[in-house]
């Protein structure tokens, strides 16, 4: 990484000079993000991130709530994000290619491999049942994330462990229970959560030049008037300890403890409301958004309140048949692939629209909304469709 040119706090006054910008006015602004007008010849894997988008991708079927477009260079660094007019020229003339990741569009620069780069921080807002991120420098936000926590990963555990103990006691060859086995590591379900996070990090400092990761800090619940041992013991803090070494290998790690976060909150003067569980900018974002700001610093004044929602798919990979069966035969049930396509890949379909891949039953598959992830219908042949891109997540804009 290149050395930054001023410290945090003089960052601010050369912005402008050193990130690619544009003028124009609010229509001028397109959403750069999902992009849904591919090419019919074009094959699934060039429609995942390998392959350019043409120019006019940048125009149709936009949201335009996005207002920056993070950039790459030739040699795959993140450098400054641009405005999407400038990244619609830059495509245009030949300079730039159009990629995406994970729903998110960007340029990879096909003749500058270097630029300069000022810091850019990720504040983190961790949550029970959602969770907020921020990417944001000193005069610009860029993106904010609303993600689901995982939850689901006790009870799938949970169900693993009697189904395991139903085989048992069933006379069929199995091998017996080995007792008293040292597990070791992370519990499965607290894994799973902080790596959740973790991989949402990983997606943002590919597309942009974080240089600080900025994390509101939770501690585990101790005993009343008991020791301390039992905060070493709790998947919390372990998961947690694992969490923050895997992030400091990546940026410059900071925590802050839940009063330092109000205080910061009430010092700009923002309110977070306590509907958790709304999709608005101030039930979690609000708090991610003070995080980075405190690192990189700015005006005080939130200038993009737009959420971008990605919640991670839930696959039953190694479930091969149904839990439950009337007949004493059960059905097969889980894997990734329906038909031939991944599961969770966005398509489009003639009545249908946009929308991601489900489960198949014989020839058909079943297609689910983007919006909410409801099941839209079961029975689509796999020739009306048209791939667009491989994926995992469910995402999409909410205003």
């Amino acid at each position: 990484m290149d050395k930054i040119t001023s410290p945090r706090k003089r960052a601010c006054g050369r912005m402008k000079s050193t990130e690619l910008s544009t003028r124009g006015r609010v229509k001028d602004v397109k959403d750069a993000s999902q992009v849904f007008d591919l090419s019919g010849s074009q094959s699934r894997w060039d429609s995942t991130s390998g392959k350019a988008a043409r120019p006019s991708q940048m125009v149709e079927g936009v949201n335009p709530h996005f207002q920056w477009v993070p950039v790459v260079a030739k040699t795959g660094r993140p450098l400054m994000p641009t405005r999407v007019r400038r990244a619609r020229q830059l495509i245009e003339s030949g300079k730039a290619v159009g990629k995406w990741k994970v729903g998110i569009f960007h340029i990879q620069l096909t003749q500058r491999t270097d630029g300069t780069v000022l810091p850019v921080a990720v504040g983190i807002d961790p949550g029970s049942k959602r969770e907020g991120f921020t990417v944001k420098s000193c005069e610009h936000t860029y993106l904010n994330i609303l993600s689901n926590a995982v939850t689901d990963v006790k009870d799938r555990m949970e169900t693993r462990k009697q189904m395991r103990r139903a085989r048992r006691f069933r006379k069929t060859p199995c091998r017996q229970n080995r007792e008293n086995r040292s597990r070791g590591g992370i519990p499965p379900s607290t894994k799973a959560r902080w790596n959740a996070k973790l991989r949402i990090v990983n997606i943002l400092v590919k597309l942009f030049p974080v240089t600080d990761i900025v994390v509101e800090d939770i501690a585990a619940k101790t005993m009343k008037n008991g020791k301390k041992w039992n905060k070493s013991f709790s998947p919390l803090e372990v998961g947690k300890k694992w969490f923050y070494g895997e992030i400091g290998k990546l940026a410059i790690l900071t925590t802050k403890q839940g009063y330092e976060t109000k205080e910061l909150r009430d010092s700009l003067g923002l309110v977070k409301t306590k509907s958790k569980m709304e999709e608005v900018f101030s039930a979690h974002n609000v708090d991610s958004w003070v995080l980075a700001n405190s690192v990189v610093g700015g005006s005080g004044k939130v200038d993009n309140e737009s959420i971008y929602r990605m919640i991670p798919l839930r696959f039953h990979r190694r479930q091969l048949h149904l839990l439950q069966s009337n007949s004493g035969i059960r059905k097969e049930y889980g894997g990734t692939m329906s038909c031939g396509l991944k599961r969770g890949s966005l398509v489009k379909h003639v009545k249908w629209g946009v929308c991601y891949v489900g489960g198949s039953m014989g020839d058909r598959v079943s297609l689910h909304s983007l919006e909410d992830g409801v099941r839209i219908c079961q029975n689509v042949k796999v020739e009306d469709l048209r791939m667009l891109r491989f994926g995992s997540w469910r995402y999409n804009k909410v205003a």
